[in-house]
């Protein structure tokens, strides 16, 4: 092939390489990575500022790295699909961005479609019409609620509680509360009969804490584990047997003991009865907190840790730990027992002089959606939400353990009376883990059901028993 015919062949490729890549020349732009169809993702940032300048006309090469693609400072971009810098509008052209129509704004900035957010309790996402999306659920700390009560003179206070921020109502009833109203069969059980004649001298005030200083455990805190049934028993079995055996013996009985080895129609974290809780009492038997500490679910709350505490029959329905303690650092895993519960009578009179007498008892209450927000005072159920939709206005069963009672006047010069009870929601709290509700009205049902019972105490256990099995600190 001659030198004339080879040039002659080059000169037509490159003529036709040059016509290939000129019918190339794009009318717009690809998009790529983070670019889209209704506009950049990120609208703020310093891109053709930090460039030098802009570029008029059509410039491909008047680029700026971008995320993990690059975008365009020249006059070009704005014509065709967007791919300007997000500084384009305000830098080259000195206007305000035309943002996306399925942008949301938010305390003045703009957030792309998808975007989500948590307001309280509910999930507000940028929908495409570019407005909030938010779930419409019930929060559990709601701050009208708040500012209603502490307006209006019901006679406690509310406040803001950080631990339940964010949890919904019927999240709060379903993992802060958690025991079931008792069986029919257990509501007709017999009250005792006490014999109340004029001589009882029941006084104005009464703290159990007070007659049995070192006796009366502090209030536990059940986290979101819905077990108040092992908490409010393990809280009265302690004082009492710590009363009974004149400090002898001091236990705080472990709720994680029953929460996690009383299996019988039982749900753990889920819920449970407290008659089923004094059955295992009873008849099983449990040992300190200290030996079989609580630990709170790890995946979901309704999960039930495995049993690490059994025991054997030793003669006289006593009770032996077959296992060492779940806690390595603790030795004494003694068994704890009681007796029957009985039940005392709804009369305010009677609860108290059994208070007065033998200790701490028992007590089942609703919990309203206002209950959860108590600071101090004397709590009763108020109306603030009545004009709320009804999913603001719920209630379930709980149960506490009532240590006292007492009595205050108001500003109108009426006396209020009130029982002293402990909750298990930590001493953060309320009044340092307690609360007062009004006594003798039967507020939220606290005299309804009402529990007494004897720890298996006899002279043998006071002797081999020591001071140290979980003292009141």
């Amino acid at each position: 092939m001659s030198k004339v015919l080879m040039l002659a062949i080059i000169t037509v490729l490159l003529l036709m390489l040059e016509g290939g890549m000129s019918s190339r020349t794009r009318t717009k732009r690809e998009l790529a990575g983070p670019l889209h169809l209704s506009g950049i993702r990120d609208p703020y940032g310093s891109y053709c500022q930090r460039r030098g300048g802009c570029c008029p006309g059509r410039n491909d090469q008047c680029t700026v790295p971008y995320m993990d693609t690059i975008c365009y400072c020249d006059l070009f971009c704005n014509r065709t699909v967007s791919d300007c810098c997000p500084d384009f509008w305000s830098h080259c052209l000195g206007t305000t961005p035309p943002y996306p129509p399925s942008s949301c704004e938010r305390n003045g900035q703009r957030f792309h479609s998808g975007a989500t957010y948590k307001e309280n309790c509910n999930l507000c996402t940028c929908g495409q019409n570019g407005r909030w999306e938010c779930e419409h659920h019930a929060c559990l700390i709601d701050a009208d609620m708040i500012q209603e009560v502490n307006s209006r003179g019901y006679g406690w206070r509310a406040a803001n509680y950080s631990h339940f921020w964010g949890m919904t109502l019927d999240e709060g009833l379903r993992y802060r509360l958690g025991t079931q109203r008792p069986s029919r069969t257990i509501m007709n059980m017999n009250e005792i009969q006490m014999n109340m004649n004029g001589n009882d001298h029941l006084p104005s005030y009464f703290n159990a804490a007070e007659k049995w200083p070192g006796k009366i455990h502090e209030p536990l805190d059940q986290g979101n584990c819905n077990a108040s049934w092992a908490f409010s028993t393990a809280a009265v079995a302690s004082d009492r047997i710590s009363i009974q055996s004149m400090g002898h013996m001091t236990p705080q009985l472990s709720p994680q003991n029953l929460i996690s080895c009383d299996k019988r129609h039982q749900g753990g974290c889920a819920g449970g009865r407290i008659d089923g809780a004094w059955w295992y009492l009873r008849r099983r038997g449990v040992v300190t907190e200290e030996c079989y500490p609580f630990s709170l679910p790890q995946q979901t709350p309704t999960e039930v840790a495995r049993c690490m505490m059994q025991s054997r029959a030793v003669g006289r329905g006593k009770r032996q730990a077959t296992a060492h303690c779940p806690n390595s650092h603790s030795y004494h895993n003694d068994i704890y027992q009681s007796t029957p519960p009985y039940r005392l009578s709804s009369n305010e009179k009677e609860i108290m002089k059994e208070i007065m007498d033998n200790g701490p008892v028992q007590a089942i209450m609703e919990v309203h959606e206002d209950f959860f927000v108590y600071k101090s005072g004397i709590y009763k159920h108020t109306d603030v939400n009545n004009y709320k939709p009804q999913q603001n206005r719920k209630h379930a069963t709980h149960s506490v353990r009532i240590t006292g009672w007492g009595e205050e006047r108001d500003y109108n010069g009426r006396t209020n009376k009130y029982w002293i009870a402990a909750n298990s929601w930590g001493k953060n709290w309320g009044e340092d883990g307690y609360f007062r509700i009004a006594r003798g009205e039967n507020e939220c049902e606290i005299e309804t059901f009402v529990i007494g019972v004897w720890g298996r105490v006899n002279m043998e256990d006071m002797h081999s028993h020591h001071h140290h099995h979980g003292r009141r600190k």
